[in-house]
């Protein structure tokens, strides 16, 4: 998935343009974004915004001797308010964001890392179902390591949906690739973000499922009954899941979800290369004018999708602003 040396000085010039006009920790400080010459979409972008015929998942044996099917069959006929997503435990509400700080352990180097998560007011039709766009950042030891949009859909039982996610990697500066997977192209599968009712059992169930950039991340209910406290606040009746892929079965990610709130936390356990710790640090309700800013940022970014992603992003149909 490494991109050729062009793509990297192209992406290189349009962050340019818009990192130093977005602050992620305070957007209501930001100025006008530089505008980026619009980028075409293949007409084949109408097609993959269709439902896709459903696609009976093949059952698999992972390493851990679990037999799962490889990803989760979605009916796309019970996604009648997909954009609402109310979920108890994961709820995604347009305005909110949410920061998070700790740190990784890499090689006995400990570095801090710090995530934001904000949920846009724009949404994407993404193999048939209309998506809520998020826009994640993420910064190690205060550089920019990586910068995100995920889609998320909720069907009419309450279970939330990753749709799919266009990630860009950074390192100094310089871009280093975008491995994106959105269902609906080169095999990607929609994967549960969160179930309707969460139940503790060692089953576990697809994320999502992406061959081409090897994106096959699971989960599964560990425990509905924790409690933890992070700098926001303490929280009981915590959902914690332990997610995992089978190409690294023993590393282990633990992530601890509050009702009403979301995510507060995040932990390890298992033989894990790469540690991170992260807690819930802030949360905050944006203003209409930090929300237009957000906006312009997510689909600036998506403009760069177009450029530099064109065999998975560029078939994709463009994101919608509501009508404000």
């Amino acid at each position: 998935m490494r991109r050729g040396s062009t793509l990297a000085v192209v992406a290189a010039m349009l962050f340019t343009a818009c990192a130093g006009d977005v602050s992620p920790e305070s957007v209501s400080a930001t100025r006008p974004l530089t505008p980026v010459e619009a980028v075409s979409v293949p007409e084949v972008a109408a097609q993959l915004a269709a439902p896709a015929d459903p696609v009976t998942p093949p059952v698999v044996t992972l390493s851990n001797g679990e037999t799962v099917p490889l990803f989760e069959e979605i009916d796309r006929e019970n996604f009648t308010n997909p954009t609402s997503i109310t979920n108890q435990f994961l709820p995604v509400q347009p305005g909110m964001r949410y920061v998070y700080e700790g740190f990784t352990r890499e090689d006995g180097e400990t570095v801090p890392h710090r995530l934001i998560f904000t949920v846009t007011d724009l949404t994407k039709v993404i193999d048939g179902i209309n998506s809520v766009v998020i826009w994640d950042v993420d910064y190690s030891d205060g550089e920019l390591v990586e910068t995100e949009l995920a889609f998320y859909a909720q069907d009419d039982f309450g279970n939330v949906w990753r749709m799919g996610e266009y990630p860009e990697e950074w390192e100094e500066g310089v871009f280093i690739e975008a491995p994106s997977w959105i269902a609906g192209i080169q095999d990607a599968q929609p994967g549960i973000a969160m179930t309707a009712i969460p139940l503790v059992s060692s089953t576990s169930y697809s994320q999502g499922f992406g061959p081409a950039v090897g994106f096959t991340d699971r989960a599964f209910v560990a425990q509905v009954t924790a409690s933890t406290c992070v700098a926001v606040d303490c929280y009981t009746g915590v959902l914690v899941t332990d997610e995992f892929n089978d190409e690294e079965p023993e590393a282990h990610q633990l992530k601890y979800y509050a009702r009403g709130v979301g995510n507060v936390r995040v932990g390890w356990h298992g033989d894990d290369s790469s540690i991170e710790e992260l807690e819930l640090v802030e949360v905050i309700r944006l203003t209409a004018e930090e929300m237009a800013q957000v906006r312009d940022a997510a689909l600036l970014l998506e403009e760069r999708a177009y450029i530099l992603d064109t065999d998975v992003y560029g078939l994709t149909a463009r994101s919608v602003a509501p009508q404000l």
